[in-house]
């Protein structure tokens, strides 16, 4: 692992509660943290001279979201890797923040382990291990992951393709562990960097 003295992370989110819990851990950890809660401040301190490292945002936020707000600071500082926080399984959030540049996603509820499991791993240069799978999806896995990745439900997915429930609990764990990945947030992810699915186009 990098040695992360004197690193400096700045955290955007306009829970008070979020913000405690990101700076306590992030300084028990030994890192710089600064955190705020308006996105003007985080912008003023981008474009000043005092570098950052990791760049970390609640993806709701007033005035202006999450990924509105990385687009703005890939123009700023095109390199700063930025974990994007997300609501527990928001498979459209985390697509969309990937779109925008997110290096990583992180999804709430915000605990300690798993905030400095994603911090390390971003700083590092990585998001989660990938292990790319040699056996390719069939044609009814890639049909459901299609279907999960649109938002689907596993019941609304079976009436979709007329077959059981539990049918389609099978194909989805099957799906989950030819890509490596254990929920649906990082489901997005692998899809996305195996090319397996096609996102449209950003708006922004």
């Amino acid at each position: 692992m990098a040695n992360f003295t004197e690193t400096h992370i700045i955290f955007v989110g306009d829970k008070l509660k979020a913000r405690k819990i990101v700076d306590t851990s992030l300084q028990q950890a030994g890192f710089i943290i600064s955190c705020f809660s308006r996105i003007s401040d985080c912008l003023e301190q981008l474009r000043s001279t005092h570098p950052c490292d990791l760049l970390m945002v609640d993806v709701k936020l007033p005035l202006m979201n999450g990924t509105e707000l990385l687009t703005k600071v890939k123009c700023i500082v095109p390199s700063l890797p930025v974990l994007v926080i997300v609501g527990h399984g928001d498979v459209t959030t985390a697509a969309t923040a990937f779109k925008a540049g997110a290096s990583d996603v992180i999804e709430k509820p915000l605990n300690r382990a798993n905030l400095l499991s994603a911090v390390n791993l971003t700083l590092n240069g990585n998001t989660r291990p990938h292990t790319l799978v040699n056996n390719l999806l069939t044609k009814t896995e890639m049909r459901i992951l299609h279907l999960i990745l649109d938002g689907k439900s596993n019941k609304e997915i079976s009436n979709l393709l007329h077959r059981s429930v539990r049918t389609i609990e099978v194909h989805r764990n099957h799906i989950m562990r030819k890509l490596g990945v254990h929920n649906v947030v990082h489901l997005v992810e692998k899809s996305i960097e195996m090319r397996l699915i096609e996102l449209p186009t950003s708006r922004y």
